[in-house]
C-alpha cells in the first residue's frame, strides 16, 4: 500500500468524526504510517451531514484532502446523495444497509452492506453503530490491522465502556469477515 484514501460519511450524532479520528490514530500511532485526518460537518451539527476523511500512506502526504476515496463508508441516505458518486474505480463501498438504499450497485466497485445500526441496537445502544462500522471497515477495507484498530478504539473511548465498545467492534469485524467469506 502506497497511499489509501478513506471517507466516512453520515449525519451528525453518528460518531462519524470520531470514527475518522480513530482510523487515523490506528494508522499513525499503532502502524507508524503517515496519516492525515480532515473533517466536515454542517452548522446544524447533530442531524446535519458530516464526513471524516483519512489519507494513509507509507510516504509523505503532500495534499490533505481526499479526492477519490479508495474506501467509502456511508451511514446515511444523505451521504449517498452527497458522496456516493465520488469513489475511485475499483474502490470499496460500504453501506449501513438499513440507512442507505441504492437502486443498483455501481459498476466497477465492490459493494458491501453492513447492518451496523441494527447490530448496535441488538447490543442495546445505537450509539456504537460507528464502532460496529469500524470493525467492518477493518475487515473489508484492508486498510488497518485488527490489532491496531482495536488499540485505537480502546485509546479513544470513555473509561468503563471498554468491554461494550470492543464487543461492538468485534461484531462488526466478524460481520465483515462473513461477507468476505461469501465472495
Amino acid at each position: 500500500m502506497v497511499k489509501q484514501e478513506i471517507r466516512m460519511a453520515g449525519f451528525g450524532g453518528q460518531g462519524i468524526i470520531l470514527s475518522g479520528h480513530i482510523l487515523g490514530k490506528a494508522a499513525s500511532l499503532h502502524e507508524r504510517k503517515n496519516a492525515v485526518f480532515t473533517q466536515s460537518y454542517g452548522p446544524e451539527a447533530r442531524g446535519g451531514s458530516c464526513s471524516a476523511d483519512v489519507i494513509i500512506s507509507e510516504e509523505t502526504i503532500h495534499y490533505p484532502k481526499v479526492e477519490q476515496p479508495d474506501v467509502l463508508v456511508l451511514m446515511s441516505q444523505g451521504a449517498w446523495g452527497t458522496y456516493g458518486r465520488v469513489i475511485r474505480e475499483g474502490g470499496i463501498l460500504i453501506l449501513d444497509e438499513d440507512l442507505v438504499k441504492i437502486d443498483k450497485d455501481p459498476s466497477k466497485l465492490t459493494v458491501y452492506r453492513v447492518p451496523a445500526t441494527r447490530i448496535a441496537e441488538s447490543l442495546g445502544r445505537r450509539i456504537v453503530a460507528n464502532i460496529v462500522m469500524l470493525g467492518a471497515v477493518t475487515a473489508l477495507g484492508k486498510v488497518i490491522t485488527y490489532d491496531s484498530m482495536k488499540k485505537a478504539v480502546l485509546d479513544s473511548i470513555p473509561r468503563g465502556t471498554e468491554d461494550f465498545n470492543l464487543s461492538a467492534f468485534d461484531q462488526g469485524f466478524e460481520y465483515g469477515q462473513s461477507l468476505l467469506n461469501r465472495k
